[in-house]
């Protein structure tokens, strides 16, 4: 398949590094990976001739590149949930500590720190349950899946049905968590900190485009890659 026919996602998880581009122009790689670059350009008025030149330039360009790709789906859950779950754990009690200082003080200057912090609160609630029914549900399921191949032994239905419906689920709300760091990004202008900020207001906007940044690259791994690998290899156990 040509760089023309190949969606976003499927250009992504063949090489990370391209998501550079596509966030370049402010193009979602994650939760709405299933476009084409075409696509995409449509409703932003961009003309795709300038992606498909910057994907060309960066390949000319070699640096070392994890091929998550490759990975047994096994040990990619195991990633996910120690590089990605641990990272929104770690990260997310410090945030809103930061959040709710600055919306305190500051926030009769800049008033949309106070809505910051509500989106960052919500995300943070949202993300934790999803994240468990992650590590609970769907992630054991898929190992079940790895196991039973390797052993080849048959599996068993789960009391979800197939893979299919979690996946579905974990996408959706994949989907509310961008559209979410995407009107925080429009609120505090792609994390551009005012003249006035103090540096608990500029660590804390630091912070927040580092969050984003992971996450995306967190909902990458699993759109992208998991997912479609784990319904294909039910399929394959199946018949």
């Amino acid at each position: 398949m040509t760089t023309l026919e190949k969606t976003i996602g499927e250009i992504v998880a063949e090489d990370f590094r391209s998501a550079a581009v596509f966030k370049k122009y402010g193009i979602d790689f994650c939760c709405k990976g299933n476009r084409s670059i075409a696509e995409a350009c449509e409703p932003k008025g961009i003309d795709p001739s300038k992606i498909y030149n910057d994907l060309e330039n960066f390949r000319n360009v070699t640096s070392e590149n994890t091929d998550f790709n490759s990975w047994p789906l096994d040990l990619l859950a195991d990633y996910v949930e120690r590089m990605h779950h641990r990272y929104v754990e770690e990260k997310t009690p410090i945030l809103i500590q930061f959040l709710q200082k600055i919306a305190k003080v500051h926030g009769e200057r800049h008033p949309e720190l106070h809505e910051v912090y509500e989106l960052f609160m919500e995300s943070a609630q949202d993300l934790g349950a999803h994240m468990k029914k992650e590590e609970l549900i769907l992630f054991p399921f898929i190992k079940k899946m790895i196991q039973v191949q390797r052993d080849g032994t048959p599996l068993d239905t789960a009391h979800f049905g197939t893979v299919e419906n979690p996946v579905a689920m974990m996408k959706h709300e994949h989907a509310v968590e961008g559209e979410r760091f995407q009107k925080i990004a429009e609120l505090t202008n792609n994390y551009q900190f005012p003249e006035d900020a103090c540096n608990t207001y500029r660590v804390s906007f630091q912070m927040l485009e580092e969050f984003e940044t992971d996450l995306h690259k967190h909902i990458h791994l699993e759109n992208n890659i998991l997912f479609p690998k784990a319904i294909e290899l039910e399929k394959t156990l199946r018949n």
